[in-house]
């Protein structure tokens, strides 16, 4: 495996755990799983955010650098997937906290944050709303139900932001629109042979579905 740690990522519903699940199966990697379904503040949230909003990126702050501080982790012995980027948090924060929330916020992340394990690989998974929409709803999470379009619309909005300016590590950004990740072995091994031809930089990988979705 020539990246030794690879992270994905994309807005809610575009598919980072199913794939996380599928590369570190290929690659013999241990998976790092994100903390979302530990979060107790995130029904609440995504019924009225405003109240839980600092809550519970603090939370997701917390666990998540608890996970990347492991010693499996932190010292790894063999290749590791992970189903997230730390980088999100703040992403998401920035959409949610009020300015005083977001001032301490911010300074809390950048002194917890500066000896955190990063990644030699990020794969960034793209697509649009109405296709996230579908996939929320298929995989029926009763709290997923109840995101706003227009904050997932804002979401996306950010991601493209944020990976626009991405130089931290090499980087391949992937039209998830109409490929299959979950069960395709096509999609998949195309996938997984570019992965394996990577080397530093950004890259594109928009293939044509095999598979619809």
């Amino acid at each position: 495996m020539k990246h030794q740690f690879i992270a994905i990522e994309g807005p809610i519903g575009v598919g980072k755990s199913t794939l996380a699940g599928t590369l570190a199966e290929h690659f013999s990697a241990s998976l790092i799983r994100d903390t979302e379904t530990a979060n107790p503040y995130l029904k609440q949230f995504y019924k009225d955010p405003q109240p839980v909003a600092l809550h519970t990126q603090l939370h997701f702050l917390l666990t998540r650098l608890e996970v990347l501080s492991a010693p499996s982790v932190a010292r790894p012995t063999g290749p590791m997937v992970s189903d997230f980027l730390l980088d999100k948090d703040k992403l998401f924060a920035e959409l949610t906290l009020s300015e005083d929330e977001w001032w301490m916020y911010t300074r809390l992340y950048e002194r917890m944050t500066q000896n955190c394990v990063r990644p030699d690989l990020v794969i960034y998974l793209q697509a649009p709303l109405e296709k996230l929409i579908q996939r929320i709803e298929r995989r029926g999470l009763r709290h997923e139900q109840r995101i706003d379009s227009h904050y997932l619309q804002q979401l996306i909005s950010s991601y493209e932001r944020y990976f626009h300016e991405y130089a931290e590590s090499a980087l391949l950004i992937v039209n998830a629109s109409e490929i299959n990740l979950a069960d395709n072995e096509q999609d998949i091994s195309t996938l997984v042979e570019r992965i394996e031809n990577l080397d530093g930089g950004r890259h594109y990988f928009n293939p044509v579905a095999s598979n619809r979705l």
